[in-house]
């Protein structure tokens, strides 16, 4: 079976032999082994669809957990070796809260995007992604309601039947009794919450918001680790340098790779610099009256010259904030504006009609299909894209935009400093 890759034969002059990868995952505190899973069999996949070979192997270098690719496409052989850039000690930590703790959250974080008006120019923005913000705090109230009612019940039933038997109620017996209830619901829910992702969900959004959009102290550290050790691998010999940012891990490489080219720390012939962001939900922090340094390194990114960024969205994604050109929704594009070039997975057209019906109510996994294997890729190829041998530049030269990309500016507070 012939390759679907259309490049290879006319870009041999530019042609990937080696690639260094770096995977910035969104709010994730799970061990990062899950995406070399999935790379491996999704990559299997996409290969038996589109004719070539890619396998995996251990990493070679290093001591940040990865993988190492082989790729055989259209007879060119390339080695990519990747590394997971994980910040989930943040986010474990901002998810070691208590019920309580977990509601005032909730309260917080719904009164600082109603307040600021954030809420509703999102809502201008995208549906969907609010929506599925809306999702946790409307299904935790209905937690807590259940949990009231059970405790009501427990209570009044407690009560009528001392009052039977006994003639008389012991009502703080009867409380006790139903305060254990409701509070037993509440864990329940908690200790499922793999199955409802209501408390995972809280607590990412509840994590940008407590500050308003500017980063924690932790995370300004963790950002200047990834811009470290991506600066390191510019100086490396290796043809392409390739940060990939998934959700929210997506504003955290915008950051990174904004600290990493304002340095200047650059060799004269350094690799060539890639950024592709998948599923990005920047305006979700952007957006926010403290995100001055996010602004900031979007502006600055937007501009950088030895720099290609593609943003990769799709409609059917309903967790993201789709073909929304994340600089310029965020009101801080300029004339001089380079990046990033706003393209479709566009889901419904890539995957049969079969596993589009199949996934298409299933949000959580439709938010990591950028990740995965499609029925009837066109130029987004995940696996070539990071596997195979044409760079990320050359893949999308003269690629136009999607006519169907967001560009105007909406959000209300556009400061890049404080």
């Amino acid at each position: 079976m012939k390759s679907t890759h259309s490049h290879s034969e006319d870009a041999t002059a530019s042609r990937v032999k080696r690639r260094k990868v770096f995977y910035i995952p969104g709010y994730d505190p799970i061990h990062p082994r899950r995406y070399r899973e999935l790379y491996r069999t999704e990559s299997k996949d996409q290969g038996r669809i589109s004719g070539y070979d890619i396998e995996l192997s251990a990493k070679h270098t290093g001591a940040r957990y990865g993988w190492h690719v082989n790729a055989d496409i259209d007879g060119h052989i390339t080695e990519s070796d990747f590394e997971v850039l994980v910040w989930s000690d943040i986010v474990r930590d901002s998810m070691s809260n208590t019920i309580a703790a977990t509601y005032a959250q909730l309260f917080k974080t719904a009164w600082i995007y109603n307040s600021t008006g954030v809420l509703w120019r999102l809502m201008k923005l995208r549906k969907g992604p609010v929506i599925a913000a809306l999702y946790p705090v409307v299904f935790l109230l209905g937690q807590a309601g259940l949990a009231f009612w059970l405790g009501t019940v427990v209570y009044r039933l407690l009560n009528w039947a001392m009052q039977a038997g006994a003639g008389f109620s012991i009502w703080p017996i009867s409380l006790t009794v139903a305060v254990v209830a409701s509070w037993c619901v509440l864990r329940w829910f908690k200790t499922n919450d793999n199955k409802f992702f209501a408390y995972y969900l809280m607590h990412d959004y509840s994590h940008s918001a407590a500050t308003r959009g500017a980063y924690s102290a932790a995370l300004k550290q963790q950002i200047a680790e990834f811009s470290g050790v991506i600066s390191d691998a510019l100086h490396s010999d290796v043809d392409e340098v390739l940060v990939v940012g998934h959700s929210s891990g997506a504003h955290l490489a915008v950051s990174a790779l904004a600290d990493v080219l304002r340095d200047g720390n650059l060799p004269t012939h350094q690799p060539a610099l890639a950024f592709l962001s998948l599923g990005q939900v920047v305006p979700m922090v952007s957006f926010l009256p403290a995100a001055h340094e996010l602004r900031r390194d979007l502006h600055y990114l937007s501009e950088a010259a030895p720099l290609t960024w593609v943003d990769v969205t799709a409609p059917g994604d309903g967790c993201a904030f789709a073909l929304c050109d994340p600089v310029a929704v965020s009101g801080v594009a300029r004339s001089t504006q380079r990046w990033p070039l706003v393209i479709s997975a566009a889901f419904s057209q890539t995957l049969s009609a079969a596993r589009w019906k199949a996934l298409r109510w299933r949000f959580f996994r439709l938010h990591f299909q950028y990740l995965c294997a499609f029925d009837r890729p066109t130029d987004y190829d995940y696996f070539q894209i990071t596997g195979g041998p044409v760079s990320l530049a050359e893949r999308f030269k003269g690629r136009a935009p999607s006519n169907s990309r967001i560009v105007r500016a909406v959000s209300k507070f556009t400061k890049t400093a404080p």
